[in-house]
């Protein structure tokens, strides 16, 4: 992006409605921002709930040529509405977006932390995103061109629907739901998973709910909107799915089901239900978020390139966020690169999610002593184990 760009930092909903305009028409002149977390909607909803929330606005010549909504976070400036925000970057027309380094430079940031940026950057490490984009002809294409490739996979999920209706009672799917009571349930679900799993509960501190429940009520130009799906079987809630969707794409944000019924795949199950029924209103593009569960790959047969970085001011002193990464480490006896980024993903969501020192420093305890006692249980385990004690 040539010559000289000034900055001006506000709230979104000081946004004017030539703002507002510039905006929609740069999300339409490039593909790259196709995904409702780039809608300004989005922007305007999470800006008034994410505490320390802003919007920088870059012009140049007078014009305006760029939006990067943002948080901040002791020190630290992140993507609004993270760790939730599963893409980001400037806003821009193709070609003026300043660089991941740039941005920093401009917001005289100490430290800009990203997860899934999309745009220019010189620094940190490209990861992928999977999505399935269906053809015209929309879910039965797809899932023949499927099944016929990995064959194996989904008659094992066909037998496991039908073992499901056995168990339990005929499946019912609904789509487009905005009952707040069942978002609390998913919520619930979620929040029993991260205990179950060890991981930080992200809705623990409260404007991380009150963020989906105002999404959920929230109608925007192109169905800008979130809602959600859910599976019964005999009357029993098995799954329900929490999405964002704009246009023609459909994100899947966040899954939950009835860990009693794993065996089942109800959250596999409903995702397929949810792509049949959606195609039928024209969605085209489900956005499943980075790879790492397994079934992914079965799905999905398109994908985007993101970056995630931490781009720090030159000079910066070692800082709590330093610190706290360290103490994760130490507790986890981590070792290697991946293990590393772990940590560090699992600090991120620590320092988005919570707004003041001392509730980021409670959760890194926790996560370091989940650390510590799965690194003790995993020694325990080694040592009981003849194969290795003999």
């Amino acid at each position: 992006m040539g010559g000289s760009v000034d900055v001006e930092i506000m709230a979104a909903r000081d946004l004017s409605p030539a703002d507002i305009a510039d905006w929609r028409a740069m999300i339409a002149a490039d593909p790259a921002l196709a995904s409702p977390y780039f809608r300004p909607e989005f922007t305007q909803v999470a800006g008034a709930i994410s505490p320390e929330a802003a919007v920088a606005v870059f012009r140049r010549s007078g014009r305006t040529v760029g939006f990067f909504p943002h948080q901040t976070r002791g020190g630290t400036i992140q993507p609004l509405a993270a760790p939730m925000n599963d893409y980001h970057g400037v806003i821009a027309r193709p070609g003026d977006a300043p660089c991941l380094e740039g941005v920093a430079r401009s917001l005289n940031a100490s430290r800009l932390r990203v997860g899934a940026w999309v745009g220019p950057a010189e620094q940190g490490e490209e990861r992928e995103t999977l999505m399935v984009d269906m053809p015209e002809g929309g879910y039965a294409p797809w899932y023949e061109e499927r099944r016929k490739t990995w064959g194996k996979y989904f008659k094992d999920k066909e037998r496991a629907r039908r073992s499901l209706e056995t168990e339990l009672g005929p499946i019912h799917v609904e789509r487009g739901l905005r009952d707040p009571r069942l978002l609390d349930q998913l919520i619930a679900l979620k929040r029993d998973q991260y205990r179950r799993t060890g991981r930080h509960d992200i809705f623990e501190c409260g404007w991380t709910a009150e963020l989906l429940h105002a999404l959920l009520q929230t109608r925007g130009e192109d169905d800008f909107g979130a809602s959600m799906a859910a599976m019964w079987a005999g009357g029993k809630l098995t799954a329900v799915e929490y999405s964002l969707h704009a246009g023609g794409r459909y994100h899947f944000w966040f899954p939950v089901y009835e860990p009693t019924l794993s065996r089942c795949s109800p959250g596999i199950l409903l995702s397929l239900e949810t792509m049949r029924l959606a195609s039928e209103v024209g969605y085209r593009v489900f956005d499943f978020g980075f790879g790492g569960e397994g079934y992914k790959k079965y799905f999905c047969n398109a994908r985007q390139s993101v970056r995630e970085a931490v781009v720090v001011r030159p000079g910066l002193s070692a800082t709590a966020s330093e610190t706290a990464v360290k103490l994760l480490n130490a507790a986890g006896k981590q070792r290697g690169e991946r293990l590393r980024q772990s940590v560090r993903r699992r600090w991120a969501a620590i320092e988005a999610c919570e707004v003041t020192p001392a509730d980021r420093w409670k959760g890194a305890f926790g996560a370091a002593q989940i650390a510590f006692s799965k690194g003790r249980e995993r020694a325990i385990a080694r040592l009981s184990d003849p194969a290795v004690s003999g």
